[in-house]
């Protein structure tokens, strides 16, 4: 994790060449080879401290995200350069739906149009899914060039503080939002936690096994 952060960190350092063009990042799902650089990656684009803070994670902490809704970019020399993940929500009582990001990309990559890439692979691949609506907290101009309004999500509400302004929502199935009210909650799975018995299995294992581990 750390050589991630720091290879992702050193690279955003560096003006990209004045010739940097070669073949657009593949936009695959996301491998678990991917987890520390995407964590990296986030941190980069939006401090570790700022992402964890934000009342959005609220909704994504503890919890996987979305099955075939997890997107990782990789560029021409297998480095992440983007990722997106969507979430399992409700969008107020038994209301299915699914929350949009963190969006991410690295920052030569922010003016090639991997972002809107990521978000037509992402919006295209929950609608052959059969998902109905997705809501997100971002830019509004930004993220209306993909049908994203803010009236879809007036009815609703986060789990803490948010801009009304910023908090978006878009219809896959017509009607999807239409009259949605109530609090946004998670439903996705959660996330494997280890039991107290493996994390004292863990710290029992001796030392001399430990460095050779």
């Amino acid at each position: 994790m750390e050589r991630a952060v720091t290879d992702l960190a050193a690279a955003s350092l560096v003006p990209a060449p004045a010739d940097f063009a070669g073949p657009a990042p593949a936009i695959s799902l996301e491998r678990a080879a991917d987890v520390a650089q995407r964590e990296a990656l986030l941190d980069l684009a939006f401090g570790r401290a700022a992402r964890f803070g934000k009342t959005s994670e609220r909704l994504r902490e503890g919890r996987k995200p979305a099955e075939g809704l997890a997107f990782a970019a990789h560029g021409a020399d297998g480095r992440v350069v983007g990722t997106l993940r969507l979430w399992h929500v409700t969008a107020g009582p038994a209301r299915p739906a699914l929350l949009l990001g963190p969006l991410a990309v690295h920052p030569w990559f922010r003016d090639r149009g991997l972002g809107k890439a990521m978000m037509i692979t992402a919006i295209n691949e929950a609608t052959r899914l059969g998902h109905g609506a997705i809501l997100l907290v971002g830019d509004a101009p930004y993220y209306a060039r993909f049908g994203f309004e803010q009236r879809l999500a007036d009815g609703l509400w986060l789990p803490g503080a948010f801009e009304r302004s910023r908090f978006l929502g878009l219809e896959l199935k017509s009607g999807a939002l239409e009259g949605a009210r109530g609090l946004v909650s998670p439903t996705g799975d959660f996330l494997a936690v280890p039991s107290l018995d493996e994390l004292i299995a863990r710290e029992s294992v001796p030392a001399a096994l430990k460095r050779s581990a």
